[in-house]
């Protein structure tokens, strides 16, 4: 059996439900992997070992609580806990000290829950790179926002890190770790006690190395039953979509999606191109506009109370989205759900969709997080995302493919994955 610390999050749950392993042990073997990779990888901006392991030994030593007894999670932090600190990825922050909870700490904590850690974020989610750095070449970006929750479940440190997506937050770091990424369906997971930065778009998600993980926090959360598996001679039908930017990503990344398609077709799949609406070229730049506008009242306090403290990057989002006129901010959110409705009628002829979920491997270096583009406009249209790590590219580091699903389908689309995830993995 693989070391504890290696194992998911259902597997460690059911472990310590049969009382073949405590949560103590399970915890110290996450312990032991943070104290030998920490300091070079850097996942968490607060971690306590003796106090995670005073919540697992209280667990051990207490009634089951719920289908998360015992299990360590990471909490990416722009998520609030009321006995640790949460900084948003901020100078303004740096001891700030929550009375509460998050919703979804609270309900993952009533489930059994041990909060092990705070993850490291970008600056309020955006672009100014925290510390963590890619666990396959430490010389490379993780990617953001939610950068220490996929360091450290790459890295073994904890089976499932929560993150949040505001453009690319959790799919581009889970393409450029080599984890499994999930984007809930835009307001599944209720959002109270989470740094806001655009309210049109922030949705919470997961990092984690199994697709079954992302069952189990869905029913943690909002109750929802875990899907029943794709049979394995019921091939779904599969959209591969290329998006208006091919063209950018690089050739290690349009190899593997080319062959992703064409293996999910030899097994059985009926896969095609689907022709996307004239007005999904847009997307990406409105994306972009309808979050600046967002992100400028969202930090207003931040902008005009602490503008020494902010980085340059956060600063001109500030002043963009300042300049939109509500009258253009109003014209996007009108086209984006007029492509809202258009990607339904899209989807009536599909199961999923198949694309690309960053333009290529990690890039080199540590100033930047990589380019969101290829996200944008999924994020844009509201649906559920999972990126797979099914590739690799030139340099060895992981490459992702991005499956989409319908609106509120997030349980087929995760059944789905799995059947694709099995063929191509």
């Amino acid at each position: 059996m693989a070391d504890l610390n290696e194992l998911g999050a259902k597997q460690v749950a059911d472990l310590i439900a049969a009382k073949k392993a405590s949560s103590e042990e399970v915890v110290t073997a996450c312990i032991a992997r943070i104290e030998e990779r920490e300091a070079e990888v850097g996942a968490f901006q607060y971690f306590d070992a003796d106090y995670a392991l005073d919540q697992a030994r209280a667990l051990d030593n207490g009634p089951v609580k719920g289908s998360l007894h015992g299990v360590p999670l990471g909490i990416k932090d722009i998520i609030d806990t009321r006995d640790m600190p949460t900084g948003n990825g901020s100078r303004i922050y740096p001891d700030r000290r929550p009375i509460s909870d998050a919703s979804c700490v609270a309900l993952s904590r009533e489930a059994g829950g041990v909060i092990l850690g705070k993850t490291v974020t970008t600056e309020f989610a955006y672009f100014f790179p925290g510390k963590t750095k890619n666990p396959h070449n430490l010389g490379h970006t993780t990617g953001g926002s939610s950068m220490g929750s996929a360091a450290g479940a790459a890295d073994h440190m904890f089976p499932i890190g929560f993150g949040s997506q505001t453009a690319a937050s959790v799919t581009r770091p889970a393409a450029y770790c080599g984890t499994i990424g999930y984007k809930a369906t835009t307001g599944d997971f209720d959002l109270q006690g989470v740094c806001g930065l655009a309210s049109s778009y922030d949705t919470l998600g997961f990092l984690c190395r199994e697709l079954e993980d992302i069952s189990l926090m869905r029913e943690v959360l909002i109750g929802d039953a875990s899907p029943s598996p794709r049979a394995d001679s019921a091939a779904p039908t599969v959209g591969f979509v290329r998006t208006p930017w091919w063209d950018q990503a690089d050739a290690a990344t349009q190899r593997v999606l080319e062959g992703a398609a064409d293996r999910l077709a030899q097994e059985g799949a009926e896969v095609s191109e689907p022709d996307l609406p004239l007005g999904f070229a847009d997307l990406a730049d409105t994306h972009k506009l309808v979050m600046s506008f967002d992100a400028a009242r969202a930090r207003a306090y931040e902008y005009t109370s602490h503008p020494d403290k902010l980085s340059p990057q956060f600063t001109a989002l500030m002043e963009e989205g300042r300049s939109i006129s509500y009258q253009d901010y109003r014209e996007a959110q009108t086209r984006s759900i007029e492509c809202r409705r258009q990607l339904k009628e899209l989807m009536s002829d599909y199961d999923v969709l198949l694309a690309p979920s960053a333009p290529g491997e990690a890039p080199e270096g540590l100033e930047a997080t990589g380019d969101p583009l290829f996200s944008r406009m999924w994020t844009l249209l509201h649906v559920p995302s999972l990126t797979l790590p099914i590739g690799t590219g030139d340099l060895g580091l992981p490459i992702g493919v991005q499956v989409v699903g319908a609106t509120h389908g997030d349980g087929t689309l995760i059944s789905d994955a799995q059947w694709i995830y099995d063929r191509l993995k």
